[in-house]
């Protein structure tokens, strides 16, 4: 088996793992594995084979052993077990439809069916409202998300929306479109646009367990995918098309074919609008920031409180994809949920960095903290420890369903500090779980301005916060932007890529972002 093959079976066993409602750590564990899997440099069989396969970041004893009894058998005994237990395509099909995956077993197990097919045509010869707790209401609601053209779905969350549509669009040979080109935060609507016919490919893609028509497939999730092909010469009509979003390509009136995106715009006259600014009519700036741009990463965490790598391992690694800098910000005590640094541990990190910067030279490791706004708006370290620091960010972590008043004194209390630099997650925001706190962003971004205070997009999937919505008004009111990753660990580097393109969102240029600029000497951080 080829890395694609196999890393699409990990996604299946992971997507399994889910339904079944395993310990969540499982699904994520083999997602992450099958990332790696299809990003090795080598045959992940042949390692497989010399028993050399956990040398790969994120391979333990456990998914090697499914890894071995894959490339030796050509399956996973468990994930068949689960498919046949499961059935995926009734699971995905009911998902799609607002049913739990215990509901969706159980009506088919009643229904005596095993394919969306069949079940399709039970509902429609009205065996449903046999099964035991259907009652009417919810005969009518399956019946009607069966003939509705699209059902509304709660999103997937960026990363996951990015992995899942661009191993199809890879597959395929196409191009990933919909709200993932878009970079939403929160992905409804996914797309794939091909040149070629790939119908028969797409239906028997593992990615997809049924197809609702003849255009859209369906995942384990319950995720509908819409696959849009069109010939060459009007390639990037249905591109644009399929990128969307709605409003925005209604207002450009009747699309001409064209090849590219690029000629479409250009028989328009009208500039070339990048994805990520396609959510109205509003062009923006036409140099956005990119992550090549960006000069170093300035919220990372170690060891030292929830992180899984030393400072010289998190330095290496950001030196490693050619940044010149990289903050180190572990938490303060206040911050609840693990034990954060107290002013002494500060002072001994200071020690660990100052070495790990003898041997990283030139690249540098900036002294930083992500220190908890406390209660009344003091900071959670002593002021004499702050001002040794290169870099201070000040974060709200408990409290974050207080008042818009009580939330914005607080934050505001924390801006006129002269050590803080950055407001790191202003809104708090876990998307899909935690709304946004009622911090008045306006009243925010006025004293960060005065002040000389940055305003952070935390680049982790559920964060993405600032929002580019957000970013818009924070550049609006004259106020920069820091692009950061969060990270915990060398992986979580990457999220840079979704920091980068949320700030986009918001019509960001390199000039915005404070990181794409150049160190200050020794001691002064990152020049202003």
């Amino acid at each position: 088996m080829d890395n694609a093959a196999i890393a699409d079976r990990l996604d299946a066993f992971a997507a399994l793992l889910d339904l079944a409602e395993a310990n969540p750590y499982q699904p994520r564990a083999y997602r992450r594995a099958a990332e790696t899997v299809r990003a090795a440099p080598v045959p992940v069989s042949d390692l497989v084979r010399t028993r050399r396969v956990r040398d790969l970041r994120g391979i333990g004893p456990g998914i090697e052993a499914r890894l071995r009894e894959l490339v030796e058998t050509g399956e996973i005994a468990e994930l068949r077990e689960l498919e046949r237990e499961l059935v995926p395509g009734l699971v995905g099909l009911g998902r799609f439809l607002g049913l739990t995956t215990k509901r969706s077993v159980e009506i088919a197990r009643a229904l005596g069916v095993r394919t969306p097919e069949e079940f399709r045509a039970a509902v429609a010869a009205g065996e449903l409202r046999s099964v035991p707790g259907v009652g009417p209401k919810i005969e009518a609601r399956v019946r009607d998300a069966l003939t509705r053209e699209r059902e509304p779905r709660p999103g997937l969350l960026l990363d996951r929306a990015r992995a899942l549509v661009g191993a199809i669009a890879d597959a395929l040979g196409g191009e990933p479109a919909g709200d993932v080109r878009r970079w939403r935060d929160s992905c409804e609507h996914l797309a794939v646009v091909c040149s070629e016919p790939v119908a028969e490919r797409f239906a028997a893609l593992p990615q997809i367990v049924a197809m609702i028509d003849e255009t859209r497939g369906l995942t384990i999730e319950g995720v509908p995918i819409e696959l849009h092909v069109a010939p060459p010469e009007r390639y990037g009509t249905a591109l644009l098309r399929a990128t969307g979003s709605p409003a925005f390509v209604a207002a450009l009136g009747p699309l001409p074919d064209a090849p590219t995106e690029e000629a479409v715009f250009a028989a328009l006259g009208v500039p070339f609008v990048a994805p990520e600014l396609r959510e109205a009519w509003s062009p923006g700036p036409t140099e956005l920031v990119t992550e090549a741009d960006i000069r170093g990463d300035l919220h990372c965490h170690t060891t030292w409180t929830d992180g899984r790598f030393s400072v010289e391992e998190m330095g290496r690694a950001a030196r490693d994809r050619g940044y010149d800098y990289i903050a180190i910000c572990d938490h303060t005590p206040a911050v609840g949920a693990v034990q954060g640094l107290t002013a002494d541990d500060v002072r001994r990190q200071g020690e660990e960095i100052a070495a790990a910067n003898e041997r990283l030279a030139p690249f540098r490791v900036l002294r930083g903290i992500e220190c908890d706004i406390l209660p009344d708006g003091r900071l959670d370290l002593p002021d004499d420890v702050l001002a040794e620091l290169d870099w201070v960010q000040a974060s709200v972590h408990a409290g974050q369903r207080a008042s818009r008043e009580a939330m914005t004194a607080r934050v505001s209390e924390a801006l006129q500090h002269p050590a803080v630099r950055c407001l790191s997650h202003p809104k708090g925001r876990i998307i899909g779980s935690r709304p946004e706190n009622a911090l008045d962003l306006d009243a925010v971004f006025e004293l960060a301005r005065v002040h000389g205070v940055a305003v952070e997009v935390n680049g982790l999937p559920s964060r993405l916060d600032l929002s580019g919505e957000h970013v818009q008004r924070a550049i609006a009111a004259g106020v920069q932007i820091v692009c950061s990753t969060d990270a915990h660990s060398i992986r979580g580097l990457a999220h840079m890529t979704l920091s980068v393109h949320t700030a986009r969102r918001g019509g960001a240029t390199a000039a915005d972002v404070l990181n794409t600029t150049p160190l200050a000497p020794p001691g002064r951080g990152v020049q202003r």
